[in-house]
């Protein structure tokens, strides 16, 4: 399986500098599109974005919502732009109070910002919101990076049932991005639906990146090692899980060659 792919990203290139997560967000759509496949991508409209350079704009028919965290109502803006020599189009989860600020998840200082908890619950939800409204329904939804990783359980617990999702396999690529902590209050913000803190114990037990990136596994198809660094506790924890696993191949990340590897494992699913 695997015809429509929807990459949910932490960054991709030019929209943020060149990294190891930022490479493979720009260049794996493009890829997985020339093996003609469908792919959507999503990543948050951080304020270091230049919407001008970017040639950013609002997508109005899919803005509109609200989406209430923690008792606050809060608009989701959609905006979108392409990457014309790849060909993809790529949309921007925007709100004013998680996005604005110009750094993207710590301030000047290097501390992490304490609501990045909420802005998590924020994207993912914003995502398969506005996927919904999109009516369009991906076999595979690729999560990348921490800021992903409410996702799987949302997809799991609220949406699987819904014609647009009910056919998703969720395959989770872990990297050396894990942040420490979390406000402790983060299974309490994530709560949604039907969802309890029962369906993310390790969350409740210490909100930590390494126990946001375990609860994102324990609801995902399928896990590639992203990086070369990531936590060893979290691999063996993934190992054991009995899920479908990629290792991390770095010959193949240099050459180019890891595209076939994950449009391979896509359709393993």
């Amino acid at each position: 399986m695997g015809e429509k792919i929807l990459f949910v990203n932490s960054e991709i290139y030019p929209y943020l500098p060149g990294s190891h997560i930022a490479d493979i967000g720009r260049f794996l759509p493009q890829g997985i599109q020339e093996r003609r496949k469908e792919i959507r991508s999503f990543m948050p409209r951080y304020g270091c974005i230049n919407e001008r350079k970017n040639q950013l704009h609002e997508v109005i028919r899919l803005s509109g919502m609200n989406i209430i965290i923690n008792d606050v109502d809060r608009p989701l803006v959609i905006k979108v732009a392409s990457i014309s020599s790849a060909r993809i189009q790529v949309y921007f989860i925007d709100n004013e109070d998680y996005f604005k600020r110009k750094q993207i998840d710590r301030d000047e200082d290097g501390t992490f910002f304490s609501d990045n908890g909420e802005r998590a619950v924020f994207f993912a939800r914003g995502v398969l919101e506005t996927v919904k409204k999109l009516r369009w329904a991906p076999d595979i939804i690729h999560c990348q990076g921490w800021i992903t990783q409410i996702l799987p359980l949302y997809l799991k617990k609220i949406y699987k049932d819904d014609p647009i999702f009910s056919s998703s396999k969720i395959v989770l690529s872990l990297y050396d991005d894990t942040p420490e902590a979390f406000r402790p209050d983060l299974a309490a913000l994530a709560k949604f639906g039907d969802i309890t803190e029962e369906d993310m114990p390790l969350l409740v037990n210490e909100a930590t990146g390494i126990n946001l990136a375990k609860t994102a596994a324990q609801y995902s198809d399928g896990i590639i090692i992203g990086s070369e660094n990531v936590d060893e506790g979290l691999v063996e924890y993934c190992k054991g899980l009995s899920v479908p696993m990629l290792p991390y191949n770095g010959e193949s990340m240099a050459d180019g060659t890891y595209i076939d590897a994950y449009n391979n494992f896509y359709e393993s699913l």
